[in-house]
């Protein structure tokens, strides 16, 4: 008999004997009757006993080819299974530890290995079979997903406003997935709920709320952060409309800047208020909202016998990273009875940063705040918190109380039940992956964190600025550095021809270093700009010599142009 049968065969009778309760408890012919020594009799469906253990020995009693396919007759178990399980585990964890976490984020390696969208299903098999297929298959397509996807743990991946793999953080989420807990009862996610709280807490508490106070939640991205302020705003001028509707409500008007993220505009679609009531206001020449056109824009409102509900202001806009003038905001709503909602889910993460802090002056008079730590301060995906002053608004606003999950009779206290602030019932412990982070950095390496990103954003703008045929937009205010580069052989154009070579160079070079897998910059246009590279750093792992590589890489790919 191998050495792992007896092994197999304490397994294969522990799932046989499952099976024969289950079946038993369903009042199927086959049960257990206790005899007079204690021990359990199988039955079959003739009324005979069944001899269970030989039954087991001779399905145990078979080849190693035999064997597999035993186990695979056991993947559709829910459960995890130390002989059938174990070793595909952790030969799952050395691959992804391997490619993805160690290869992934080495500077040797490409950024992405590009495939056409029409060859990428011959590479990777994406169907979906009758049968399931062997641990060795899954092995195999572990290594083919990983091998085709982007890198974004990359130091060379700087596309988005998300980027590396915080080791912290990653263990932080893996263990959520292990835990696989739901976090709106304090019964089913203590620990969780707790943690929750204490975090949120915190950040209330770095954005100069005296002593943490008010309320947040965790939500699946800053665009739906962004809808639940809204939401609250209304919620909290016309708390009848949770039951009435807006039949017998005034048109209300969220105003916001034209470099805003557009999710306030969709979520205003999608709460019923309707993208024409979002009113876009002017932003100045380095993409802050103009103070003076926002109050026009309010008494165009009020002329229209509209009702000025909001402003959505932003502290780090998506492309320029402008900080919008919160202080000077925060008196115009004052003046016009208006919530204020700062949407800072680029840049909330100056705020851990003694120095960098002031860029959001005046932020702790807002009522609501968007703060995602997945982006400036490199949590993993996704994590993004909506924090509120005021207490009890968010369960005011959302609360229905369904008696299957908020019992008022529960044993405990169910003020740590929060799963009815949110529109969401079940819900991923996000709070896990930051939590660990922040616990093994501590607050002064989260700040330390901030000052190096914005050290090295500072950096490759005096190296560029110095640069030959490199021109930038505007001095950045944030980690986004925004640049156009003109080719040798073009430096002598100007005016429109410029600017339309400009507009065809950075799709170009964008292709070319796809393809050939050595970085990921996105580029884009801005009201009547023509295309220019968005430089935007988070990952405070990368280097001065990362830095040169960008822009000697972008002169490489333009060379010929």
């Amino acid at each position: 008999m191998p050495a792992n049968e007896n092994t197999l065969s304490e397994s294969l009778e522990q799932t046989s004997d499952f099976h024969s309760q289950r079946d038993s408890s369903s009042g199927s012919s086959e049960s257990l009757e206790k005899v007079s020594n204690g021990s359990a009799t199988a039955k079959g469906a003739n009324g005979l006993p069944i001899d269970s253990k030989r039954a087991i020995k001779g399905r145990c009693d078979l080849s190693s080819n035999e064997t597999m396919n035993q186990q695979g007759r056991q993947f559709h178990g829910s459960l995890p299974n130390r002989t059938l399980h174990e070793k595909f585990i952790r030969d799952f964890f050395d691959i992804v530890l391997e490619k993805a976490v160690f290869e992934g984020t080495s500077r040797n390696e490409k950024v992405v290995e590009w495939v056409e969208p029409k060859v990428l299903p011959s590479l990777v098999d994406l169907t979906l079979p009758l049968n399931g297929v062997s641990h060795e298959e899954l092995l195999t397509l572990a290594r083919d997903i990983i091998k085709y996807s982007v890198k974004t743990g990359h130091p060379h991946f700087i596309n988005q406003l998300y980027s590396s793999v915080d080791p912290y953080g990653l263990v932080g989420q893996w263990l959520t997935d292990a835990l696989n807990p739901s976090v709106y009862t304090y019964e089913v996610s203590p620990v969780f709920s707790l943690m929750e709280n204490e975090l949120l807490r915190e950040m209330r508490t770095i954005v100069g709320w005296e002593n943490g106070r008010g309320d947040g939640i965790f939500c699946p991205g800053g665009s739906l952060a962004n809808g639940y302020a809204i939401n609250l705003a209304r919620h909290y001028k016309f708390p009848e409309f949770k039951e009435i509707g807006s039949s017998q409500l005034s048109r209300l008007v969220v105003f916001t800047s034209e470099d805003a993220h557009y999710s306030v505009k969709k979520l205003a679609a999608f709460l019923g208020i309707g993208t024409g009531n979002v009113y876009s206001v002017k932003v100045d020449d380095r993409g802050k909202m103009c103070v003076r056109d926002l109050e026009s824009r309010i008494n165009e409102a009020l002329r229209e016998k509209a009702v000025p509900l909001m402003v959505s202001a932003t502290a780090g806009t998506t492309v320029l990273g402008a900080f919008d003038p919160l202080r000077e905001i925060a008196a115009i709503c004052k003046k016009y009875d208006m919530w204020l909602h700062v949407d800072a889910a680029w840049g909330g993460g100056a705020l851990m940063s003694q120095k960098h802090r002031f860029l959001l002056d005046g932020v702790e008079l807002a009522d609501s705040i968007t703060w995602n730590p997945h982006k400036l301060l490199a949590a993993p995906q996704q994590c993004s918190t909506l924090l509120v002053q005021h207490e009890g608004l968010l369960e005011a606003a959302h609360a229905l109380k369904a008696a299957y999950l908020f019992q008022p009779d529960k044993f405990y206290d169910t003020a740590y039940d929060s799963g009815d602030k949110h529109i969401q019932c079940g819900r991923r412990a996000d709070v896990l992956k930051f939590w660990f982070m922040w616990k093994a950095k501590g607050t002064s390496g989260l700040e330390k964190h901030i000052d190096r990103v914005f050290e090295l954003s500072r950096y490759f703008t005096d190296y560029v600025r110095q640069r030959e045929g490199w021109n930038l937009m505007l001095e950045p205010e944030c980690t986004n550095v925004c640049f156009w580069y003109v080719p040798p052989t073009k430096r002598h154009l100007k005016g429109k021809e410029l600017s339309d070579l400009l507009h065809k160079v950075a799709p170009i070079v964008k292709e070319r270093m796809v393809r050939k897998g050595s970085m990921l910059v996105t580029y884009q246009s801005l009201r009547n700009l023509p295309n220019f590279f968005r430089f935007v750093l988070q990952n405070s792992g990368l280097t001065e010599a990362d830095m040169r590589f960008f822009v000697d890489e972008i002169e490489r790919l333009a060379s010929d142009l």
